[in-house]
């Protein structure tokens, strides 16, 4: 069993060393076909296109999962916990009123009609409406 988990580990490294290396390459590759040409910088090599990863990583990507974790921008899956406990703390009337309000933005559509394709903005018009609406004048 332990030599499963050894070789498990040491083929993990082995793509993760593959990857790493041809992230570098693509990285390396593009900037001498493109920047020196474009804005007349030097060629770059395999170990200075690494660099230029981590230096991304460590400037834009952060260190946490998804490329910041909870402390950037609220994280990715953040919000469905606050909305789970903002609806948890409404009153039923609350979240009809809310229901409603969802209703009146996203249009008849939205939890009625499917999830793909046939909401109102994708059917065509309506018995007895126009195909589109009528000029509004502007008041003064």
């Amino acid at each position: 069993m332990k030599r499963f988990w050894i070789r498990r580990g040491l083929r993990f490294l082995g793509f993760a060393l593959l990857f790493v290396g041809l992230a570098g390459l693509v990285v390396m590759t593009l900037w001498n076909a493109l920047l020196p040409a474009i804005l007349g910088v030097s060629v770059i090599t395999f170990w200075q296109a690494l660099g230029l990863l981590v230096l991304s990583r460590i400037l834009f990507g952060g260190f946490g999962p998804r490329g910041g974790g909870p402390g950037w921008r609220g994280g990715r899956g953040d919000w469905k916990q606050k909305m789970t406990e903002r609806w948890q703390g409404m009153t039923p009337e609350q979240r009809e009123q809310m229901k409603e309000q969802w209703r009146t933005r996203c249009g008849p559509g939205f939890r009625g009609e499917g999830r793909w394709g046939r909401g109102r903005w994708n059917r065509g018009p309506q018995a007895g409406q126009p195909d589109s609406p009528e000029p509004v004048e502007p008041t003064a």
